[in-house]
């Protein structure tokens, strides 16, 4: 069963060199050319086009950065793909707008899945990855090979959108936990403790968390790339968190308090960073100075 895979960034390229590493075959593409040629020199076939890509690949992965690349793409499938052909789209964007590519798939006899994924970056190349699927049940079935390949855990939300939606939730809680994990190490190194002590003696303890675990070696380190999630792209997200809440009249607190610490990020010029890099902004305000 050969998987394509349209988006090769971050993600994208972890997803295909693991599911290279297993034996299975993975066509791509991707709008940079040098994700491209890495495509190609870990074993895979780089497609010219997204859908040369849709005309040959049994199961598409979709990992894409915004709303238009997501209409492009789901206008180049439907003009090359298969009746039959499924695609799991793994990108945070709008419900509303994987809908309409959904319904516009399914008027050529392609099914459309959306099934965000759980994880950064850095949790791909591992394969500690976990798939928010949902959609239709026999098409998830039919892509769960391919999850497996690249992801420790797939859950099966029921109908298309439910796995936006728990994604909407999970990365609500990474945004507070990457805030309060960057609050967590200023104010210990402001106290005059090791980085490394805080990483080491707060993973062992109730104050832990997974985000906590992936971003505060980072923050001690006081590097923050190459980025398992740029904070340009980790804007994005946040915002379609925000109008999915506000259109159910939810209010966010805890929430929105993150978002001036992720835009002053934006206006240090950190946006390619990854979002560890909050850190220094609490740095600058605590007027913490570190060397790097």
């Amino acid at each position: 069963m050969k998987t394509g895979i349209i988006g090769v960034g971050i993600m994208g390229s972890a997803i295909a060199r693991n599911l290279i590493a297993d034996g299975l075959p993975v066509i791509g593409f991707d709008v940079a050319p040098e994700r491209q040629k890495e495509l190609a020199a870990m074993g895979g076939t780089s497609a010219r086009t997204a859908a040369e890509v849709a005309a040959s690949a049994d199961i598409i992965l979709t990992s894409l950065p915004s709303i238009a690349a997501l209409d492009e793409t789901a206008a180049a499938i439907r003009g090359a793909a298969r009746r039959g052909t499924v695609v799991a789209e793994l990108s945070t964007l709008p419900i509303e707008v994987k809908q309409r590519s959904h319904d516009a798939l399914a008027a050529s006899g392609i099914t459309l899945l959306d099934c965000p994924l759980s994880g950064t970056g850095a949790q791909a190349v591992t394969r500690d990855l976990v798939v928010f699927a949902s959609g239709e049940r026999h098409a998830v079935e039919r892509c769960t090979p391919v999850f497996a390949g690249f992801a420790r855990l797939t859950h099966y939300l029921g109908g298309f959108g439910n796995g936006s939606k728990m994604k909407f939730v999970a990365n609500l809680l990474v945004a507070i936990h990457n805030v309060a994990t960057a609050e967590a190490m200023v104010l210990g190194i402001k106290a005059g403790l090791a980085a490394e002590d805080i990483v080491k003696v707060v993973a062992s303890g109730a104050g832990n968390s997974r985000v906590f675990e992936l971003r505060a070696p980072l923050m001690a380190k006081n590097a923050y790339l190459p980025a398992s999630m740029k904070i340009d792209i980790w804007q994005k997200d946040m915002a379609v968190i925000g109008d999915f809440a506000k259109h159910l009249g939810v209010a966010l607190p805890t929430f929105a308090a993150t978002v001036p610490i992720y835009n002053a990020a934006i206006g240090l010029g950190r946006g390619s960073e990854d979002t560890a890099a909050v850190c220094t902004v609490l740095e600058a305000m605590a007027g913490v100075e570190r060397q790097g």
